[in-house]
């Protein structure tokens, strides 16, 4: 008893502040305080004291935005190498905001989370939303380990993104492709180009295909779930076979090299990413006038996405020579 009145003696509280504060406590218990003896009603309020105590230590624990950060990373390291490279890379432009890194995670605000994205991520409507979304995620773990109260992000809007037209291959651009390939220096991408051009296939897509994904007697490649951009796997046909005769279906090494150099030795200084995946869904339209057997060859949920970002539909003799021609 001696110590609890010597810890008391050392608190900045008169005993009217004491007093002052158990009838606010008794005033916050309202009708649970009504009726109580005196040792239920001193009972009660210990009860309050404890609860209030762990909750006040529970709202002041939490860890800086860097350690938090960088424990949400490694809570996905089961990501693609690519894909954790992307995060890795965004999360550390976050970190390199001022005071950002060694902010109390718990502290941080909507308005706060809101002026890092704009100071990391600047006018790129795209590079905003996808650090929005790594925000996001690193908050939603600071939740599960308790290091936060809610999710501030859940508040910010993605930015609305403006889609740029991607204008497909003219023939004679595809063309200068097809001869280039035919180079001695160039002739293991020869597959690689078939696929990019005809089947619609990702270069991520190609780059992760092994031997066991080309199934040459039932002429169809697997996208596995795994190797595809969307994480859904599809099979896609081969289309304009006869090009393939004599050609060994196989994707090479550094394989993002050898298609940097095939670009460049067909003259292509500009290149606009996906323009063989836009080219491919564009002549296939054109000329099959198939949409649903488009969509699954692209792996695409729906068929709205090819109706406002891939038809830019080329004249139908050109699609005739695209795909009739060998």
């Amino acid at each position: 008893m001696n110590t609890k009145i010597n810890v008391i003696s050392h608190l900045p509280l008169s005993m009217s502040d004491i007093a002052r504060l158990i009838a606010e406590a008794t005033e916050e218990l309202g009708e649970q305080a009504q009726g109580l003896t005196r040792l239920e009603l001193l009972h009660m309020l210990r009860r309050l004291i404890r609860a209030g105590a762990e909750a006040v230590r529970a709202e002041e624990y939490s860890v800086s935005f860097s350690e938090a950060a960088w424990a949400s990373v490694e809570a996905r390291s089961g990501l693609r190498p690519t894909t954790l490279r992307d995060l890795r890379h965004f999360v550390r432009r976050m970190l390199r905001v001022g005071g950002v890194p060694e902010r109390s995670l718990r502290a941080m605000g909507t308005q706060e989370c809101r002026n890092l994205l704009e100071n990391a991520f600047g006018n790129s409507s795209h590079s905003f939303n996808k650090g929005r979304a790594i925000l996001h995620s690193i908050f939603a773990y600071g939740l599960r380990r308790e290091w936060c109260r809610d999710n501030p992000v859940s508040r910010i809007e993605s930015r609305r993104i403006q889609e740029k037209e991607i204008v497909p291959l003219s023939l004679q651009e595809v063309r200068r492709l097809e001869q280039t390939v035919q180079l001695p220096e160039h002739q293991d991408m020869r597959f690689s180009l078939h696929l990019l051009l005809y089947n619609g296939v990702r270069p991520q897509e190609v780059a992760r295909l092994s031997e066991h994904h080309i199934l040459v007697e039932q002429k169809r490649v697997i996208i596995p779930p795994c190797g595809s951009k969307t994480g859904g796997g599809r099979v896609v046909p081969l289309r304009k076979r006869k090009q393939l005769r004599g050609v060994p279906l196989c994707i090479p090494r550094n394989w993002q090299q050898r298609w940097r150099l095939l670009r460049r030795a067909a003259g292509f200084l500009f290149w606009q990413p996906d323009v063989c995946r836009h080219t491919f869904a564009s002549y296939h339209a054109a000329y099959f006038r198939n949409l649903g057997e488009l969509q699954l060859e692209m792996g695409h949920r729906s068929i709205d996405l090819l109706r406002s970002r891939y038809l830019n539909l080329p004249r139908v003799a050109h699609a005739r020579k695209y795909w009739e021609l060998e």
